[in-house]
C-alpha cells in the first residue's frame, strides 16, 4: 500500500486541546483498597471477583540446562481487539486515530488505535457503557479488512496473551467521536520519533499494515536508499537481493525454537519461589526485577468511570535495538530467536538486542552477542531513538528505549547461529501470519517506516 506525506497541520492543537480537558487521577493503593480484587485462598493468585479480565498467576521454568526458576505472570485467557479504521481521504490513508487514557501511561494519555479492548470490555463485563466503534471490527465484511492476525504481547510478563491486529477500510462518513482524529498514517509513523505519543497498541497493528514506500526524495543519503530496496526485495520464493530467502529464514526461525528446550507451565502464586507480598507490592526478594502492584484510577471518558486494578511496575527502561546493515545495496536488519516463558511457543524473532527494564535481566545479558557495545554505543551511527511506552493498561510506566543502528561494512555478515539478516519486505511477509515477530521487533518494524 504506497503512502503519500500530507501531514495534519492541526494535529497538535487537537492533541493540547484533548491534553487540557483531562481530568485523571492515579493513585497506588494497598491491595485491600482494590474492593473487587482478591488473593485466592487456595492458589494465592490475585483475581477478579468476576473470575474475568486478567489474574496475577505464576509461571515456572525448567531448561535443558537442568535450570529452574519461577515468577508471577499476568494470565488474561481471552483475545483482545486492537483495531484502526482506514480511508483514503484524497488519495492519502487516514487512520480514525484515539487520544487514550490509559492508567499506567507515564504521561496518561498516548495515541492508539480505534478500538483497543479486551474481550470483557467490549461485552461490558465491567457494567459500564459500549466500547466506541466496536461493531466496525466485529462485522467487517471480508472484502474490507486490510489486516486480521493475531499477535503476542510481552512473553516475559503474559501468559499467552493474543490479541486480534486488525485494519479495516471504510467508505463514507464514520461519526468522529470526541477524543478520536482521522490523521494520516505517514504522519502517525512520524510521531514516532517524539518519546511516548504513540502507543505499543498503535505500533502492532501498524506494523502489520503491509507498506509500499515513495522513490527517495532528492538528496537521499545511501542509506535511505538501501532502506527503500529493502522494501522490495525478499520475495517468498526467491533471493531478488536478500541475503536470505524468506525460506530460508523460515527454517532458521523453526530450527531455533527447536534448539529452546524451555518447559513452562502455570503455577500458583503462591508456589513462585524468590518472591514476596506485602501489604503494597509483590516484589522479588532482591528488588531487582518487576513487581506488581495496586492502583485506584479515576477517568471520566472511559466506559467505567472508577475502578482499581493491579499494574505491573519496572525499576528501569528497557532496550530494544536493531542493527541495520547495507549488503549489496540493500539494507538488512538482524534479528535473533528471542525465548520468553509466556510465548504460546516460547520463541519468537526478537531485535538484535532485547534487554528488560530490570537490573537482573541486563546482568544475565551480559555476555550475549552484541549487547556490550550496543549499551556502551559504540556499536555504528544510531538512524531511530525514542522512548516509548509499552502496554498502559497493565503496566504503570514501563518504558522502552527503541533504536536502529547502522552498523558498517566492518561488521560481519556472517553471524552467529541464533541470529538472521532480514529484509523490511520479509518482515512484512511473516507478518501476514501471527507468533513470528515479538511485541519488541514489531515496535521496531513501525521504527522503521518512520525513516521513510
Amino acid at each position: 500500500m504506497t503512502m503519500t506525506s500530507v501531514f495534519d497541520g492541526r494535529f497538535h492543537e487537537w492533541w493540547a486541546d484533548v491534553r487540557r480537558s483531562d481530568r485523571f487521577e492515579v493513585t497506588p493503593i494497598p491491595f485491600s483498597e482494590m474492593p473487587q480484587w482478591r488473593f485466592r485462598s487456595d492458589t494465592g493468585n490475585l483475581a477478579h471477583e468476576s473470575s474475568r479480565f486478567f489474574s496475577i498467576e505464576g509461571v515456572h521454568v525448567h531448561d535443558r540446562n537442568g535450570a529452574t526458576w519461577s515468577q508471577p505472570i499476568i494470565n488474561q485467557p481471552e483475545i483482545g481487539i486492537l483495531g484502526i479504521l482506514v480511508k483514503e481521504v484524497d488519495g492519502v490513508l487516514h487512520g480514525l486515530m484515539q487520544a487514550k487514557f490509559e492508567p499506567g501511561n507515564v504521561n496518561l494519555r498516548q495515541l492508539s488505535p480505534t478500538v483497543q479492548a479486551t474481550r470483557s470490555n467490549y461485552t461490558r463485563v465491567h457494567g459500564g457503557n459500549d466500547t466506541p466503534y466496536t461493531e466496525y471490527f466485529r462485522k467487517a465484511g471480508r472484502d474490507r479488512i486490510l489486516v486480521d492476525v493475531l499477535q503476542s504481547e510481552q512473553g516475559s510478563w503474559f501468559w499467552r496473551k493474543r490479541n486480534r491486529n486488525i485494519v479495516v477500510m471504510v467508505d463514507g462518513d464514520v461519526p468522529v467521536r470526541e477524543g478520536y482524529r482521522w490523521l494520516p498514517l505517514d504522519q502517525v509513523w512520524a510521531l514516532l520519533h517524539q518519546d511516548n505519543m504513540v502507543n505499543m497498541d498503535t505500533r502492532t497493528v501498524l506494523a502489520c499494515l503491509p507498506v509500499d514506500p515513495p522513490p527517495p526524495p532528492a538528496g537521499a543519503d545511501s542509506f535511505q536508499h538501501a532502506l527503500h530496496r529493502s522494501y522490495q526485495h525478499g520475495l517468498w520464493e526467491s533471493r531478488d537481493g536478500a541475503v536470505n530467502p524468506t525460506q530460508k529464514i523460515v527454517s532458521w526461525f523453526t530450527e531455533g525454537k527447536s534448539r529452546c528446550e524451555w518447559n513452562t507451565a502455570i503455577i500458583p502464586l503462591s508456589q513462585v519461589e524468590g518472591w514476596s507480598r506485602t501489604g503494597e507490592e509483590i516484589v522479588d526478594d532482591g528488588r531487582q526485577d518487576f513487581r506488581i502492584l495496586g492502583v485506584r484510577v479515576v477517568a471520566k471518558d472511559r466506559e467505567v468511570t472508577r475502578w482499581a486494578q493491579p499494574l505491573l511496575a519496572t525499576r528501569a527502561h528497557g532496550l530494544a535495538v536493531l542493527l541495520a546493515r547495507d549488503i549489496g545495496g540493500v539494507l538488512h536488519f538482524l534479528l535473533q530467536c528471542m525465548p520468553e516463558p509466556g510465548l504460546l511457543d516460547v520463541v519468537e524473532m526478537g531485535p538484535t538486542v532485547q534487554l528488560a527494564p530490570t537490573e537482573k535481566a541486563a546482568a544475565e545479558a551480559a555476555g550475549q552477542p552484541f549487547v556490550d557495545a550496543v549499551v556502551a554505543g559504540t556499536m555504528g551511527r544510531v538512524r531511530f531513538d525514542a522512548l516509548l511506552s509499552e502496554e498502559g493498561g497493565r503496566f504503570y510506566h514501563v518504558q522502552t528505549r527503541y533504536q536502529i543502528v547502522e552498523v558498517g561494512d566492518d561488521f560481519p555478515a556472517e553471524v552467529p547461529e541464533n541470529y538472521c539478516w532480514v529484509t523490511v519486505r520479509q518482515l512484512m511477509e511473516l507478518l501476514r501470519h501471527g507468533h513470528y515477530l515479538n511485541i519488541q521487533a514489531r515496535s521496531l518494524l513501525a521504527c522503521i517506516h518512520a525513516l521513510r
